[in-house]
């Protein structure tokens, strides 16, 4: 089965679509969790599935590094390896040699840097990222890109100068052959200018999707909304767009009305790990004293495992750093953003997308806290 993409609904410059991949349709917007060394932290495949997760996403650089992508072919690739039997995305590998590495040199090649685990010099490169994915076996794969620090002009154009170039290379080694989908990046920090000339470069390389990148690494929320305003424009109706990175509650809400259809965060599960939790009415950090006698669940509007537990019980695992907390919250918390995607899908088909994302945000900005 190729890979397709139908909008089947719009409302504004929002879409609901599905994107048919040969291990399953997703429909969009969709939101996915971040299983980077092949597990979605703390929480099994079965229960995924049982959430209707539709993509998750693996990490190139991670898997390369331990344990071995040639070890995930033999021994079936990442699905079979994992025991996920959805559509699986992985990331280039790009963004974790510029921001993990402690040392790495970049060429107009690729870049060559030292392992964060065990210090050995590697290298990544557009056609060494290309056979990584191919031998992780993802439907999804992304191009090889640099992503700079979003606001130094100089070194952002130069960048975009150099992810195209690797583009073309990805390209050349990875020609389309209907079992993975190739997505370029455009990049170009906050410049206009820079995010136009990229999108209408990758936009013309006839790929079968194309991701956003180089956002959620510095800037406001006010110039990753203008970032989107001048880029998405720019892009064909016709295939998916994928913001990477991204998945705070009111972030995916500003992406999802300016036509965003994909994403991507580890946020849902780091929070677990920290203790705190998505409600309706914002972010809570379940350590705080006043959960202590809390009978009540965490939100009301979710009934998943979790559900069943009190905020005075997920406080005493919080504090007692009892690890039933990391999977209970890390499953509320994923399947929080995932339902709030799910219910921007039925409001564009709806035709109301405007009146859920106003009363979403009045509630959630409202009382939203911090960790």
């Amino acid at each position: 089965m190729s890979f397709d993409f139908e909008v089947v609904a719009q409302d504004g410059r929002a879409r609901a679509g599905i994107l048919h991949t040969p291990h399953g349709d997703i429909p969009t917007p969709v939101f996915a969790p971040v299983g980077t060394c092949g597990t979605v932290k703390a929480v099994p495949p079965r229960d995924l599935r049982a959430l209707d997760i539709h993509l998750i996403l693996a990490n190139t650089y991670h898997l390369y590094l331990r344990p071995g992508d040639e070890l995930v072919r033999d021994m079936g690739g990442l699905r079979r390896f994992m025991n996920w039997n959805g559509p699986i995305l992985t990331d280039s590998g790009g963004f974790q040699v510029f921001s993990l590495s402690e040392i790495n040199e970049i060429d107009d090649d690729g870049v060559t840097f030292r392992s964060h685990l065990d210090g050995s010099m590697k290298r990544l490169d557009p056609a060494i990222s290309m056979t990584i994915q191919q031998h992780l076996g993802a439907d999804i794969i992304m191009a090889f890109d640099q992503c700079p620090p979003p606001d130094d002009r100089a070194e952002v154009s130069a960048a975009v100068e150099r992810s195209h170039r690797w583009l073309r290379q990805c390209r050349e080694a990875h020609p389309d052959d209907g079992e993975q989908a190739l997505f370029g990046i455009v990049q170009g920090g906050v410049f206009p200018d820079l995010r136009e000339k990229s999108a209408r470069f990758v936009s013309d390389m006839d790929l079968k999707g194309i991701a956003i990148g180089g956002l959620a690494v510095g800037e406001t929320k006010a110039e990753m909304a203008a970032t989107l305003d001048h880029t998405l424009p720019c892009l064909p109706d016709s295939r998916p767009r994928y913001l990477m990175g991204v998945g705070e509650p009111d972030d995916l809400v500003e992406g999802i009305l300016r036509g965003v259809d994909i994403f991507d965060c580890v946020i849902p599960t780091r929070l677990a790990r920290h203790g705190a939790a998505f409600t309706h009415d914002g972010r809570i950090n379940l350590r705080n004293a006043r959960f202590k006698r809390d009978e009540a669940p965490i939100d009301t509007h979710l009934d998943n495992y979790a559900s069943q537990f009190s905020r005075a019980y997920l406080r005493h695992l919080v504090v007692a750093k009892e690890l039933l907390a990391y999977y209970l919250l890390s499953l509320h918390n994923i399947d929080f953003l995932a339902r709030h995607v799910e219910n921007m899908r039925r409001a564009i088909i709806d035709g109301n997308l405007n009146q859920y994302a106003g009363q979403f945000l009045s509630r959630f900005m409202r009382r939203n806290s911090t960790p």
